[in-house]
């Protein structure tokens, strides 16, 4: 059984991002990271929910659409260093613990999450 399917298939993966942004939004800890985000989320709920359906093992729904995510380029514009990978994993690390009652796949899901994130940092990259 893929994650996705483990998640509840599409419904499931819309409801984490859209309690992973709803959490953005009203978490205060998330201040740093929710300012690189346009005001409304809609459009960047949409494109997480498509990367994550395939990156979970449901349908390529983001390739199909936008081709490879390649995503530090996408990312590259926004300043990303550890505090808002920090918050970032923050929202995420809550949505999983309301939404995925099993220990066990909640960590290795924490875990790739993570993985991503720090694969995202490029504050390093640019120049002061």
């Amino acid at each position: 059984m893929t994650p996705y399917e483990q998640l509840g298939g599409a419904e499931g993966v819309r409801q984490l991002v859209k309690r992973f942004y709803a959490l953005m939004d009203e978490l205060p800890e998330a201040y740093t990271v929710r300012q690189i985000h346009p005001e409304s989320l809609a459009g960047s709920e949409e494109s997480l929910f498509e990367f994550l359906s395939g990156w979970l093992g449901g349908p390529p729904l983001y390739v199909n659409k936008k081709g490879h995510p390649r995503l530090r380029m996408r990312h590259h514009p926004y300043v990303i260093g550890p505090v808002e990978r920090d918050e970032w994993m923050l929202c995420m690390r809550q949505a999983l613990a309301e939404q995925v009652s099993d220990a066990t796949f909640r960590g290795q899901l924490e875990t790739a999450f993570a993985n991503m994130a720090n694969h995202l940092v490029n504050a390093e990259d640019r120049a002061a």
